[in-house]
Formats: structure tokens, C-alpha cells, sequence
């Protein structure tokens, strides 16, 4: 809409609502995919500057209005494009890609999508003189509005994407945080918890847990709809269900911090001189482990502020004088 300099007066209608409600933390799409409805990108590499302008104008009036922007920067759906139209604009070029699930492994697609995150973080806002990339009013870039991969309920494909998409990202910005747009449906990496997933099993090739604790990626989003995904329940069993959804994964976020409060304790009875002298963490896993685990298990590498908080305790124990 803001493309249209004649309707850019709603956008900065719907800034004012969101500002004197106090929102401080807004999202949007940074793309628009073919097709004939106001594209962004046109073709692969090929953008409207008109589009551009208008994306321009809701970063500089959010920034005034001192909102912050989440930036999505493709969809898993078809509206504005989607991972299908990239999937089509490579069959257009000649290469045989069998679904759109393609998408994530196809090294065109994965050239097409590279491409287009350079193309929007190194962006010079015609309207403030700053690239995106440097533009402190840009919260967080979201890699993709709801991925799935289908065909692939390992889990092991959508991993490797976020791997490596969230890394580029980084590679040319890394200023800002890098989140994935998930729904938030768990997978094999914490199978004890795919009870709170529609259907009690359901994943869609995503892993809530293992994808979000790739180091590349900064913090973790869920979405909900209830009334799609239990079809058929009252109202009364969809408010069930996104109170289960809601607390379950809050309290995955909450892990560190309840680590955190354990370890305190421990540290205060050490220092003190108390009945507990120590603490084991159960239980450490290398990448490749991930049919040992068992719904406790802390992947290091994998996990850096799990890792800082037992590294804080290590060191605080070791710095206590017998």
C-alpha cells in the first residue's frame, strides 16, 4: 500500500493507532514476490524501485513514530509469492525442481532467496540515507513467514536451511537479530513435547527446539490458529488448546533462566559452606546424538546461552577458595 504515494496516508493511520496503543514492536513483509499485484521483486534480481519507495516510507515513519520494525523477508505461502513462485521462477530458467519444497534445497532457489536478503539488508533508504542493515529502528530480520517442509518431517532439511540462511544473514549484517518466523511445532529434537503439537504429532518438517538453537539464529517466535489447526472444537477446546500452546512454550524460553536459579542456589551453598558442595548438568550431547536424547539434553555448540549460563557456574565454583 505505501508503494502508492495516494494511499500512504492509511499507512501512516495504522503507525498512529499502533503508537498511541503503545505497541513499540511492529512486523511486516520486505517482500512481494512476481506476479502482477505490486512486486517487489519482479524477477529473480529484477526489483521496483516504486516498491522499494514504499517499503522506504514505513521504515522512516514507524522510525519517527519510535517503532520498531520485525522484517519478513519471504513467505511460505502463495499470497505475495511465496517460496512456489521462487520454485517457478527456476523451472521458467530450465531446471527441473519436482514441488515446492524444492525451495529449500535447490542451490537456484537458494541463489535466488541469498540474493534477494542482499538485495533488501544493503538497501539505502531513499527517505532517512541509511541502509537497512545499519537502521537501528529495524528490530529483526524473519527469515520466512511459517516454513514448512512436508515432505521432509525429519526435520533434518528445514535445519539445515536455517543454518544456513541465518548465517548469511549474519554475514552481511550482523548488526541486527535473525529469527526464523516458525509456527512453533516441535519435532524429533524434543519428541516428549510433540504432544502440545495439533493432532498430538503433527510437525510440518520444522523442530521448534532444534531449529532455534542454531547459534545464528537470536530469539524464538510461535504463531497460533486454533480454530485451523483442532478443525472442528468448540471455542471452549481452542482456548484449551492455546493455553497448553502458550505455556509449553513458554517454558521452553524459560529453561535458561530456571537453570539459572538452580545454579545460584548451588553457588550460595558452596560459597557458604552449606550441604551442597556441587552440581552435575544431565545431560551434554554432541551434534549426530539425537537419537540418545531424551528431552533434557543441552547440545553446547548448539546452545550458546545454556552454555554461558553453565560456564558462568563453572567458574564461579572454581573461583571459590576450600
Amino acid at each position: 500500500m505505501a508503494s502508492n504515494p495516494g494511499d500512504r496516508s492509511k499507512v501512516l493511520a495504522t503507525l498512529d493507532q499502533a503508537s498511541r496503543i503503545g505497541a513499540t514492536v511492529i512486523r511486516t513483509w520486505a517482500f512481494n514476490d512476481g506476479g502482477s499485484n505490486r512486486p517487489l521483486q519482479i524477477t529473480p534480481g529484477v526489483y521496483s524501485e516504486d516498491v522499494f519507495l514504499g517499503l522506504d516510507f514505513v521504515i522512516a515513519e514507524a522510525k519517527k513514530r519510535g517503532l520498531y520494525l520485525i522484517l519478513s523477508l519471504a513467505n511460505n505461502w502463495g499470497d505475495f509469492g511465496g517460496r512456489r513462485q521462487y520454485v517457478q521462477w527456476a523451472k521458467d530458467q530450465g531446471h527441473n525442481l519436482g514441488s515446492d519444497d524444492d525451495f529449500f534445497t535447490d542451490r537456484h532457489t537458494q541463489r535466488f532467496y541469498m540474493n534477494h536478503i542482499k538485495r533488501v539488508l544493503t538497501r539505502v533508504n531513499n527517505f532517512t540515507g541509511v541502509a537497512y542493515k545499519d537502521e537501528p529502528s529495524i528490530f529483526a530480520w524473519e527469515l520466512m513467514n511459517e516454513p514448512r517442509v512436508p515432505s521432509d518431517l525429519s526435520g533434518k532439511t528445514m535445519q539445515a536451511w536455517v543454518a544456513l540462511m541465518s548465517s548469511y544473514v549474519k554475514s552481511v549484517d550482523g548488526k541486527h537479530m535473525v529469527e526464523i518466523g516458525l509456527e512453533g511445532f516441535y519435532g524429533d529434537s524434543a519428541p516428549q513435547r510433540k504432544r502440545f503439537n495439533p493432532g498430538g504429532n503433527y510437525s510440518a518438517g520444522t523442530d521448534f527446539i532444534g531449529n532455534n538453537r542454531i547459534s545464528t539464529v537470536d530469539f524464538a517466535t510461535i504463531h497460533s490458529y486454533p480454530d485451523q489447526w483442532v478443525p472442528g472444537s468448540t471455542s471452549e477446546q481452542q482456548v484449551e488448546f492455546m493455553k497448553k500452546w502458550m505455556a509449553s512454550h513458554t517454558e521452553d524460553a524459560a529453561r535458561d533462566d530456571y537453570f539459572r536459579m538452580v545454579y545460584d542456589a548451588i553457588y550460595a551453598s558452596v560459597k557458604g559452606g552449606g550441604p551442597c558442595a556441587g552440581g552435575l548438568f544431565w545431560q551434554v550431547m554432541a551434534p549426530g546424538m539425537e537419537s540418545w536424547t531424551d528431552g533434557y539434553e543441552v547440545v553446547l555448540e548448539r546452545s550458546p546461552s545454556t552454555t554461558a549460563v553453565v560456564s558462568q557456574e563453572c567458574t564461579r565454583i572454581g573461583g571459590i577458595t576450600p
